[in-house]
């Protein structure tokens, strides 16, 4: 099939092929998509912010986001997995791309790969490349890059960022990264530059980000040091090293404590840039009230109240608790919950311990998918408390919770993007 006649599912089946390990394939390194890179020559002049970070990436790419296109910025964000279609994950000025933008990109790309010599591109690499070949034709005025996996060798990291943030660091992705926080921290670190800003929005940075920075000479930003944020019931003030206060801001359109940190990321990014993309107080305040992001502790209107979350570690999952914590009572909590065998499961379910009156557990049918089994192993081992029961998919665990939820009751949705999107596409079906 010539590449330009091919539709976006097409293409998507294609980047699947391209690598012997598909589209849940991992293979970190830089060597395949530099050589891609540089037969396609993408020049930008425009600022580039590179978000990388265990948890909290999407939301600080989409206050950035949100903050420059009420600006009147064209902005361009790139950030990963999506839920429901892949054009999520390529956004110009807040909307994702269309099929046709996304093709032509993609047959660019390929066309360049192989006058590279057929380089082996895995889906997230294809990707990340199309991504650039998208937003330079655009011409946007600023780009907001959400890393993949780690930092230092996520193919992101080809692009040098004028300012580059870490929102935090815990144990995850544990098979590639590393087994300790300093590990960890220290991949993660791999996208901050020399001379450019870099923040670090976690509360306590291990001791390798902090070096890695240094032997660099990157100019590193520290929450509590060098910027942060103190907060009230109602609204919340933002402050940097160099005196600078913000106060009387509204709390985050997105849910849950933890957004404060995000969003103090996203501002200090935007302080430091300042003298290149000029940011008024009205967009500021818009960007950070105006916002959506699926799956971040989304509550949804009607009854029984359903939350979604992709919360799928511990660290993300204890977060969710909290922010379940802080809602109103509810008589019953029924959980439908799927994750991947790769993950720490037992971690992750334990910090919802007596929280949950019914687990509805789901198998994942995708590659490193969980079996419910596993998950009740865990739910019974730790003695979690409340009922257990397993079902095939995350759409017929959701449809029992219905069916069982009274209007006053709630049901969480979490575990994985998978089962997130699942429930998702089930409840377009429902009446």
């Amino acid at each position: 099939m010539i590449a330009s006649e091919r539709t976006l599912p097409e293409w998507l089946a294609h980047l699947e092929s391209l690598h012997p390990r598909g589209q849940a394939g991992i293979e970190l390194g830089l060597e395949r998509v530099q050589r891609v890179k540089t037969v396609l020559r993408q020049p930008f002049d425009c600022p580039l912010i590179t978000v990388g970070g265990t948890n909290g990436k999407g939301s600080t790419c989409a206050y950035l986001e949100a903050i420059y296109t009420f600006a009147g910025f064209r902005v361009g964000c790139y950030a990963s997995p999506h839920l429901l279609a892949y054009n999520e994950r390529i956004r110009l000025d807040r909307r994702p791309v269309d099929d046709a933008t996304l093709c032509a990109a993609f047959a660019r790309v390929e066309a360049a790969r192989i006058a590279s010599g057929g380089v082996a591109l895995t889906y997230f690499e294809f990707g990340t490349l199309a991504a650039l070949e998208v937003f330079l034709t655009a011409q946007v005025d600023v780009l907001i890059l959400e890393v993949g996996l780690g930092g230092r060798l996520d193919a992101v990291n080809v692009y040098d960022p004028d300012c580059a943030i870490v929102t935090g660091i815990a144990l995850d992705h544990t098979d590639w990264l590393g087994v300790t926080r300093d590990e960890i921290a220290s991949e993660k670190a791999g996208i901050f530059r020399s001379g450019k800003p870099a923040v670090c929005a976690d509360p306590s940075p291990p001791q390798a980000l902090i070096t890695r920075a240094q032997a660099i000479g990157a100019d590193l930003h520290l929450l509590g040091r060098d910027f942060g944020y103190q907060s009230d019931e109602t609204q919340w003030t933002f402050w940097t090293r160099g005196g600078l206060r913000r106060a009387g801001l509204a709390k985050p359109g997105l849910r849950g404590a933890y957004q404060l940190r995000n969003a103090s990321a996203a501002l200090t990014a935007v302080e430091l840039l300042r003298q290149r993309l000029p940011v008024s107080m009205q967009a500021v305040r818009r960007g950070l009230l105006e916002i959506d992001l699926p799956g971040r502790f989304q509550v949804l209107p009607g009854r029984p109240t359903v939350v979604l979350d992709v919360a799928h570690n511990p660290e993300a999952v204890a977060g969710l608790a909290d922010s379940l914590a802080g809602m109103p009572f509810f008589p019953r909590t029924f959980a439908v919950v799927g994750m991947l065998v790769d993950k720490d499961i037992a971690g992750s379910l334990t910090a919802l311990s007596g929280r949950i009156d019914t687990w509805l557990l789901a198998d994942l049918t995708v590659p490193r998918g969980a079996a419910a089994v596993t998950l009740a192993k865990v739910i019974e081992e730790q003695r979690l408390g409340g009922t257990v029961d397993s079902f095939a998919s995350p759409e017929s665990a959701f449809a029992r919770a219905v069916k069982l939820a009274g209007e006053n009751d709630r049901i969480v949705v979490f575990g994985s993007f998978h089962t997130v999107a699942a429930v998702m596409r089930s409840m377009k079906k429902m009446p």
